[in-house]
């Protein structure tokens, strides 16, 4: 695959034209499209190195660390990369680029967290749940299981994630289950203590019962949430729980 590249004469076509046309169309055209000798992530690895060898970590190697990252390599082997280098090419070169390469594939912490947690349960994690966003404190997902007959969700809560306070309401029936499958959480009726729940632990909650339900700060959280039916349901957003009260947990 022949990469193509256009920094050189954006940066320097009129300053330079035939470095340009060097780095353009020879090093990235030429030598880093030579995949049959080299895969881009090997070349991505080499050149990493390379830079962090001579303390080069500026925006070159932040750009070297993200098509990096693009050519498969994984936080995890960049972390073993760096450390390995850091006994050849010296530990505060090491320590430099550490800091970038943090900042480069940082969004991978929250996707190993949720696929550490998907593996915990058989219900998949669903889309996040924006429709209900407003409402919630962190970021949801929800995954639809059943909506014949009687509404099956599972819900995911990040760690530090809880709804608001909500009532379920109703002129008979109504209300909801919520059958814990992953992770841990709490569970909290106005005017007592907040519940710790775990997999396999289950909680009814009645209609017109003011409560919240979320993660625990240090852990994600998924039940399944199970509508009761009702004649005349609706739910009642209230106010979010406190971060001080959170914390108390």
């Amino acid at each position: 695959m022949t990469i193509k590249q256009t920094a050189g004469r954006d940066a320097l076509g009129d300053f330079a034209p035939k470095f340009a046309q060097l780095n353009d169309d020879v090093l990235f055209g030429e030598v880093w499209s030579r995949e049959d000798g080299l895969s881009l992530r090997d070349r991505s690895v080499v050149t990493v190195v390379a830079l962090m060898a001579q303390g080069l970590t500026d925006s070159s190697f932040q750009y070297h660390l993200m098509s990096a990252k693009n050519n498969g390599v994984t936080r995890t082997e960049i972390a073993e990369i760096l450390t390995h280098a850091a006994f050849y090419a010296g530990w505060p070169k090491a320590w430099a680029a550490f800091r970038m390469a943090k900042e480069v594939w940082a969004d991978d912490d929250a996707a190993d967290a949720r696929a550490e947690h998907q593996n915990e349960m058989a219900f998949p994690i669903g889309a996040p749940n924006d429709a209900f966003a407003k409402y919630f404190i962190g970021q949801s997902y929800l995954a639809p299981l059943s909506t014949e007959q009687v509404g099956v969700y599972n819900v995911t809560f990040e760690p530090g994630c809880r709804n608001n306070w909500h009532v379920h309401h109703a002129k008979s029936g109504g209300g909801q289950i919520l059958v814990c499958v992953a992770g841990r959480g709490f569970y909290q009726e106005w005017g007592k203590p907040a519940q710790e729940l775990c997999p396999g632990d289950v909680v009814n909650i009645p209609a017109g019962v003011k409560h919240w339900h979320g993660a625990a700060k240090d852990s994600s959280f998924a039940h399944i949430a199970i509508e009761v039916p009702a004649e005349g349901s609706s739910n009642e957003w209230l106010e979010p729980v406190s971060d001080e009260d959170y914390a108390k947990l």
